[in-house]
């Protein structure tokens, strides 16, 4: 797929979620099928570039091309200097936050909220794409600030006419939060205003969920969120999917066991042996959701205090259920997403 200049593999695409969505994280979606992952948003308030979180979400050291950093905030000029900031540190697409419905953003007039006032929506995309006119600047929004004020096409317009390379749309609008089912109705209006890339976003949890939303939207590409939690392996089975029109079997635990533990190896030296161990623990959750005894086994687990006592509770479950040949059995539920 042709994105923001890049080629990427395939027009998969891992959401940006706070909490998420770092280097770690990134690496191996990419690894599993992601054609591009997008980092956990950056704050634009200059006064944290010196804090030891924003140094770490700019360390894109050893990451797979293209590098794909979110920034977020509602001061065109403060947008600016971010993107300056992550450009200069690497980052080869800068994303705009305009998707995320979590009060503490939306009540500083970030994220979501910003679709309420269309005039700044301009400042902000065209002060951005300016700062950063070698580096490819895209967005990502909802269909609206609430189901009576679906604006995603005026956004949209707005966006292409700034310079965005390309656009990301969450099938529900900021009062939705999380809440009832994506719709792609919206999604499918604008991609027929507009000529750049549009990827669809939204209770993509399936591959035949993928070709669906592919199909009645026209979307050029689609993005992943909650589903990836614990299950990385979702961009290999839809890719596969996709172009075979064929599901592969669900991964045995060995291998979700053998994933697991490069995972968390990575995190623990990504963020310290005590923060890794913190970190850890909702990716374990995650990746042991839907497995025999997995509710006793994360009480447990959430327990336990240092990496060698972590690694000896995951061997022991992952082991017991191995010598059974068992595979995952996927739960209709999932985690809820932390940012859009």
């Amino acid at each position: 797929m042709q994105f923001a200049g890049f080629t990427l593999r395939n027009n998969l695409v891992l959401a940006p979620m706070a909490g998420v969505t770092d280097r770690p994280f990134r690496q191996l979606c990419k690894k599993m099928g992601a054609g591009l992952a997008v980092s956990e948003m950056v704050t634009s308030n200059s006064l944290l570039y010196g804090s030891e979180k924003t140094r770490r979400r700019a360390n894109h050291d050893g990451e797979v091309e293209p590098i794909a950093v979110q920034i977020a905030g509602a001061d065109p000029a403060m947008m600016a200097e971010a993107a300056r900031y992550n450009a200069d540190r690497g980052a080869q697409i800068i994303d705009i936050n305009m998707g995320c419905p979590a009060k503490k953003v939306c009540n500083v007039m970030a994220g979501s909220a910003l679709m309420q006032d269309e005039p700044l929506v301009a400042r902000i995309l065209d002060a951005v794409v300016n700062a950063v006119p070698h580096t490819p600047v895209t967005l990502k929004f909802r269909t609206g600030w609430s189901r009576a004020h679906r604006n995603a096409p005026a956004i949209a317009r707005i966006a292409e006419d700034a310079g965005i390379r390309a656009i990301a749309i969450h099938g529900r609008t900021r009062a939705d939060q999380y809440m009832g089912e994506a719709e792609y109705d919206t999604i499918a209006h604008v991609k027929t205003l507009v000529k750049i890339p549009v990827i669809a976003n939204g209770d993509i949890t399936t591959p035949q969920k993928a070709r669906q939303v592919l199909e009645h939207t026209g979307a050029d590409g689609v993005m992943i969120g909650r589903a990836a939690q614990g299950r990385p392996w979702i961009f290999r089975e839809i890719e596969h999917f996709l172009a075979t029109g064929e599901e592969l079997a669900p991964p045995l635990v060995s291998e979700i066991h053998q994933v697991c533990r490069e995972h968390l190896a990575d995190l623990y030296a990504f963020y310290g042996d005590e923060r890794g161990v913190k970190i850890a623990r909702k990716h374990i959750s995650w990746y042991t959701k839907g497995l025999v005894g997995s509710a006793a086994f994360r009480r447990t687990m959430n327990l336990l205090a240092d990496i060698p006592a972590q690694l000896a509770a995951i061997d022991d479950f992952f082991g017991q259920l191995a010598e059974a040949g068992a595979r995952l059995h996927y739960e209709k539920e999932y985690p809820q997403e932390l940012a859009a």
